[in-house]
């Protein structure tokens, strides 16, 4: 009963601190694009793509965009506590590809996990060239 118990209390405390963090950084006005790779602990030759070819477009065609915070790339291990609590906002259960808009308080969710499986390890070029058309679309207001 005891174990039970903590385990609330600790996955309360995780969700508290995560919904704070995530507050936040969604809390301002600024528009935002992020990116996150949700994995676990095994990973397939297909997940470790997908987070090499997202973080490449991030990096090669969104640099001055990360640099003022207009985008952001996460990987987040689900297995950690801070990284369960962001599954369970997203609804994630294994390796996941998102691409979101916040503006202010308001998220726009993009769940790109069947198009990155689709392409990330036989088709880089069209996984890359689908990644940055979504950032840009989202960042055009599309």
């Amino acid at each position: 009963m005891k174990q039970k118990a903590l385990k609330l209390i600790v996955f309360i405390v995780a969700l508290l601190s995560m919904s704070t963090v995530y507050a936040q950084t969604t809390s301002s006005n600024k528009e935002l694009v992020e990116v996150i790779y949700f994995h676990g602990k095994k990973r397939c030759v297909t997940c470790n793509a997908i987070e090499k070819l997202s973080q490449e477009v991030v990096n090669e065609q969104f640099s001055s965009q990360v640099a003022d915070g207009t985008v952001v790339f996460k990987i987040v291990d689900i297995t950690t506590k801070d990284g369960e609590a962001l599954a369970d906002h997203f609804e994630v259960a294994w390796s996941s590809l998102f691409v979101n808009k916040i503006e202010g308080r308001k998220e726009q969710v993009n769940d790109m996990t069947k198009f990155a499986f689709a392409n990330a390890l036989n088709k880089p070029e069209e996984f890359k060239k689908g990644l940055t058309e979504k950032i840009n679309g989202l960042l055009n207001g599309k």
